[in-house]
């Protein structure tokens, strides 16, 4: 068992019968009382992020985790199916692991899957994805510095905003954490 002196960035620790990851940690030693540990922790199932401060010393359990590299092939109803890159192994995963970032997968897509022995924890898609629009408006010359938005579907079907230059058959970069358009790039 280990104890809060054991803290780091990254690590996975179950809290509340729940795997956390440490996103940041601070040990604070007051002029009156006791010394404690105030800690930023994020659940790896719901990616809900919270604070929380342990007694200095308070044991913890420390869940060790292997990180495997997969690629998606396709989905499968609630599943998606996933082949992991060194084997060649095909597993089914459930959709909502992924999460929000689940409609910016592409056949072929990189994913890292988290294991506590043969349970998947979480998985984590690329933050950056590249995606072709492949519905929009039409933009309008000289309509580029407002700073307006227009809605633009992607080869995926989702559906993000983006400035009023971008065209059908552009690729964008989008932050697969928050949805958004990051940039136009040249190709895939």
């Amino acid at each position: 068992m280990a104890d809060t002196s054991d803290f780091r960035n990254g690590l996975i620790i179950k809290f509340k019968n729940e795997p956390y990851q440490i996103v940041e940690f601070l040990h604070v030693k007051p002029g009156k009382g006791g010394a404690f540990v105030r800690s930023t922790l994020k659940n790896l199932k719901t990616g809900r992020v919270l604070e929380n401060t342990f007694r200095a010393g308070e044991s913890i359990e420390i869940i060790r985790v292997e990180r495997r590299k997969y690629q998606y092939l396709y989905r499968d109803g609630d599943f998606l199916v996933v082949m992991d890159n060194e084997t060649y192994e095909q597993i089914n995963v459930p959709y909502e692991l992924l999460g929000d970032a689940a409609v910016y997968l592409k056949e072929g897509t990189e994913l890292d899957i988290l294991f506590d022995g043969e349970k998947i924890i979480t998985i984590e898609p690329p933050i950056f994805v590249i995606l072709e629009v492949t519905h929009t408006e039409p933009g309008f010359k000289g309509n580029t510095a407002t700073g307006a938005l227009k809605p633009a579907t992607l080869e995926t079907g989702a559906v993000v905003n983006v400035p009023l230059f971008i065209e059908i058959g552009d690729f964008l970069k989008i932050d697969t954490r928050t949805g958004e358009y990051v940039e136009r790039v040249k190709s895939k």
